[in-house]
C-alpha cells in the first residue's frame, strides 16, 4: 500500500471497480453492431471506402497513439482518460450532423485519436495501483476481468442496435454521446498512483525514442510480444469491417445483427475471462498455438460456409481475441520498466494500426472485386504464413528469458 504525500497509507482499490465501469462504458458502442450498414445504406460507400476510412482512422489513432502513451506516463492516466472521453463526445456528435464521407473522416478522425489516448492508459493504471497495493501478481487475471467487462459493454451497446437502427438510423449514435458523458464523469473519479509522474516532458522526444528503441530493438522479448499482439489483434481486427456485409449476403435478417453482435462480444468476454486459467494450464505454448489454430479455421470457416449460420465461424475468431490479450498484455507489462507501461502498450498499438493502414484497402479492394468468401480464404493463407514465425521466435524468447519457468 503506497503512502500518500502527508505519509498516511493510501488504498487505490477503489480505481479497479472504476476501471472495469469505464471499460464497460468505452465499448458500449451503440453504433457498431449496424455501422458498416450505415456506412453502406445511409452514406453511401463501398467496401473499399469503408476500409479506406477505417485505414485513416487507424493512420489518425497511429500519429497520436505513442505520444498519448508517454503523455499518459508523463501528466497522468486520469487526465489522459478525461481527455479521451471528451475526444469522444466530440466524435459521435459529429457523426449525427455527417452526410458524405468527408463528413463521417471527420468524426473518425476525432475518434480515431480518442482511442489513442486511451490506449495503454486504462492497463498502465490498473497495473499500477495493483503494484501500489502490492496486489501486482494478479494483473492478468484483472485484465482479464476489465476486458471482459469491456465485452460485455459492447454487447450490451449492440443487443439492440439493429432495431434502433431500423426505427431511426441516427438513434444509436445519440445514445453513444450520453454513454461518452458518463464515462467523462466517471474518469474524474479516479485516482493516480502517489509515485507516478515524476518526470517532466523536457527530455520528451529523447526519452520516447529510447523507449521505443529499447522495445523494439534492444530488449527481444518485448519486440517479439509487440510483433506476434499486433499481427493476432490484425486477425481479429479485419473481419469486424466485413462481418456485416457478410451476413447481409447470407440473408441474416437484420434484427439479428444486434444479437450476433452481442454473442461475439460475449465471446470475447467469456475467453478473456479463462485466459489465465487456460495459460496456467497450457502454458505459453499451448496458449500460442490454440491462438493460431482459431484464426485459421475462423478464416476458413468465413470463406467455406455462406449459409445463414456462418456468422458462427466469426466467433472462433472473437475467442481468439478474448485469449490472447490478457496474455501478451501482461507480457509487456511485466518486461516493461516503470514509468514506461503506458507507453510500451501503446508503442503495441502504433504497430498493430501501421500494420492495418497497410493491408486494409488492400482487403477492400480484394472484396469488392474478388468476393468476401475468396477475401476470408486468402487471409487464411496470409494469417497462417505471417503468425507462425513471429510465435516461434516470441516462444524461443520466452524460454530463454532469465528465470523463466518452462511452459
Amino acid at each position: 500500500m503506497a503512502p500518500d504525500l502527508r505519509g498516511q497509507p493510501v488504498t487505490l482499490t477503489a480505481n479497479i471497480r472504476k476501471l472495469y465501469a469505464f471499460s464497460f462504458l468505452k465499448m458500449a458502442l451503440f453504433p457498431m453492431a449496424i455501422i458498416t450498414l450505415f456506412w453502406k445504406d445511409h452514406i453511401g460507400l463501398s467496401l473499399s471506402e469503408i476500409l479506406l476510412l477505417q485505414a485513416i482512422f487507424s493512420l489518425a489513432t497511429l500519429l497520436m497513439e505513442y505520444p498519448s502513451g508517454y503523455l499518459s506516463d508523463r501528466l497522468g492516466y486520469r487526465l489522459t482518460l478525461s481527455l479521451a472521453s471528451l475526444l469522444g463526445i466530440a466524435g459521435w456528435s459529429w457523426y449525427t450532423v455527417a452526410g458524405s464521407f468527408a463528413g463521417v473522416l471527420g468524426a473518425e478522425i476525432l475518434l480515431g485519436i480518442s482511442y489513442a489516448f486511451i490506449s495503454g492508459a486504462d492497463s498502465a493504471l490498473l497495473f499500477e495501483t495493483l503494484k501500489a497495493d502490492g496486489q501486482e501478481e494478479h494483473y492478468a487475471r484483472l485484465d482479464g476481468r476489465m476486458t471482459g467487462w469491456a465485452q460485455c459493454g459492447e454487447a450490451a451497446g449492440a443487443l439492440f442496435a439493429g432495431t434502433l437502427y431500423a426505427f431511426a438510423p441516427l438513434t444509436p449514435f445519440f445514445l453513444q454521446i450520453a454513454v461518452w458523458a458518463l464515462a467523462f464523469i466517471l474518469t474524474r473519479t479516479l485516482r493516480e498512483p502517489p509515485h507516478l509522474h515524476q518526470g517532466t516532458l523536457s527530455a520528451g522526444v529523447t526519452e520516447a525514442i529510447q523507449i521505443s528503441r529499447h522495445a523494439l530493438l534492444e530488449n527481444r522479448r518485448l519486440r517479439y510480444g509487440i510483433a506476434l499482439a499486433a499481427l493476432l489483434g490484425l486477425a481479429s481486427f479485419i473481419p469486424v469491417w466485413l462481418i456485416q456485409p457478410t451476413m447481409q449476403l447470407a440473408g441474416v435478417p437484420l434484427a439479428w445483427f444486434g444479437p450476433v453482435w452481442a454473442g461475439a462480444n460475449l465471446t470475447v468476454a467469456l475467453f478473456s475471462l479463462l485466459s489465465h486459467r487456460l495459460s496456467f494450464h497450457l502454458g505459453h505454448r499451448g496458449m500460442i498455438i490454440l491462438c493460431l489454430c482459431l484464426v485459421v479455421a475462423g478464416y476458413v470457416g468465413l470463406g467455406l460456409v455462406e449459409s445463414v449460420w456462418g456468422f458462427v465461424f466469426y466467433y472462433l475468431l472473437t475467442a481468439m481475441r478474448g485469449l490472447q490479450g490478457p496474455l501478451l498484455r501482461h507480457h509487456l507489462q511485466r518486461e516493461s520498466r516503470p514509468g514506461t507501461r503506458a507507453s510500451i502498450l501503446s508503442l503495441k498499438s502504433l504497430v498493430f494500426r501501421l500494420l492495418f493502414v497497410a493491408s486494409s484497402p488492400l482487403v477492400g479492394r480484394l472484396a469488392d472485386h474478388q468476393g468476401l468468401a475468396t477475401t476470408f480464404l486468402v487471409l487464411a493463407a496470409a494469417f497462417a504464413l505471417l503468425l507462425l514465425p513471429f510465435a516461434i521466435l516470441f516462444l524461443h524468447s520466452q524460454a530463454t528469458r532469465p528465470n523463466a519457468v518452462k511452459d
